[in-house]
C-alpha cells in the first residue's frame, strides 16, 4: 500500500502495535466463510483507547499516524504520567492542543463525556452502546451523530442514516466528527492495490458456471434470466436484510429516511 501523508505524521508506537494475523476470509475449519479477501500485505494493529477512561487527567496530542486497518486517522496523546495513548483523529485537533475525559469535562473537540452532559445540537463520536464498554458508534472517517433530545435514563441522538436512537445517558462519547472527511474521494489507481488492501477480484454471476452461481451458464454473453439473485439463490436488490424482531429495536424512536 502507498504511503499516505499526515501532517505532523509520527512513527508508530512500539508498545501500542503488534502484528495483525491474516486469515483471507477463512474460518476454524479452513473454509472460506467470507469471499473476496486475501493476500494483503503485512499489518500492524493500533491499540486504540476507546474507553476513553483516563479520566480527569490532561492529554497533550504530540502527532498523527496513519492506520492501515480503518478509514479514519488515529492522534497520538501523551498524559501527564507520560502514557501514550492512540484516539481517533476528530475533524479540527491539532498538535499541541489538550484533551481530557470526564463528567464535567469542557464541551471541546476531542473532549469525552457522558452523553447526558453533552448540550442538544453538539456532534459526537465514537459513542459507546454500554457504560464502560468502549465506544462502538461514529467510528468512520467523516461520521458524527447529533444529540437532539433528551429523557432519562436515555439521550436521543440523530444518526448519519437520518435514523433516531436511544442511547443510556451515563455512556460516554468523545465530541466532534471524525476526521478524514475526503478519504472517500480517494483514488485506488489500480487492480494491484487492492490486491495489497486484501481484497480479491468479485467476478460477475453471469460469467460464471450455472453451478457456482444462479446466473450462470448460458451461450455466449447470456443476461440474468431471472429476478437477480445471490450466489446462494436469495433475492440481491430490494429486499430489506434487518431482521423484523431485533434486539435493538426497541431503541429506534425514528427509522432511517
Amino acid at each position: 500500500m502507498k504511503d499516505v501523508l499526515i501532517p505532523n505524521s509520527v512513527e508508530p508506537q512500539k508498545n501500542l502495535i503488534s502484528i495483525l494475523k491474516k486469515h483471507s476470509g477463512r474460518d476454524n475449519s479452513g473454509t472460506v466463510s467470507v469471499r473476496h479477501q486475501g493476500g494483503r500485505q503485512k499489518r500492524f494493529y493500533r491499540a486504540i483507547d476507546f474507553k476513553r477512561d483516563k479520566r480527569n487527567m490532561k492529554a497533550k496530542v504530540i502527532g498523527f499516524e496513519y492506520d492501515p486497518n480503518r478509514n479514519s486517522n488515529l492522534a497520538l496523546v501523551e498524559y501527564k504520567d507520560k502514557e501514550r495513548r492512540y484516539i481517533l483523529h476528530p475533524v479540527g485537533l491539532q498538535v499541541g492542543h489538550e484533551i481530557v475525559a470526564g463528567e464535567k469535562a469542557e464541551i471541546k473537540t476531542g473532549n469525552a463525556l457522558p452523553l447526558k452532559n453533552i448540550p442538544l445540537g453538539i456532534n459526537a463520536h465514537n459513542i459507546e452502546l454500554y457504560p464502560g464498554k468502549g465506544g462502538q458508534m461514529m467510528r468512520g472517517a467523516g461520521t458524527y451523530a447529533t444529540v437532539i433530545a433528551k429523557e432519562a435514563p436515555y439521550v436521543n441522538l440523530k444518526l448519519p442514516s437520518g435514523e433516531v436512537r436511544k442511547f443510556f445517558q451515563d455512556c460516554y462519547a468523545t465530541v466532534g466528527q471524525v476526521g478524514n472527511i475526503n478519504h472517500k474521494e480517494e483514488i485506488i489507481g489500480k487492480a494491484g492495490r487492492k490486491v495489497l488492501m486484501g481484497i480479491r477480484p468479485t467476478v460477475r454471476g453471469t460469467a460464471q458456471d450455472p453451478r457456482s452461481h444462479p446466473h450462470g451458464g448460458g451461450e455466449g454473453r447470456s443476461g440474468e434470466g431471472m429476478h437477480p439473485k445471490t450466489p446462494w439463490g436469495k433475492p440481491a436488490r430490494g429486499k430489506k436484510t434487518r431482521k423484523k424482531n431485533k434486539w435493538s429495536n426497541k431503541f429506534i424512536v425514528q427509522k432511517k429516511s
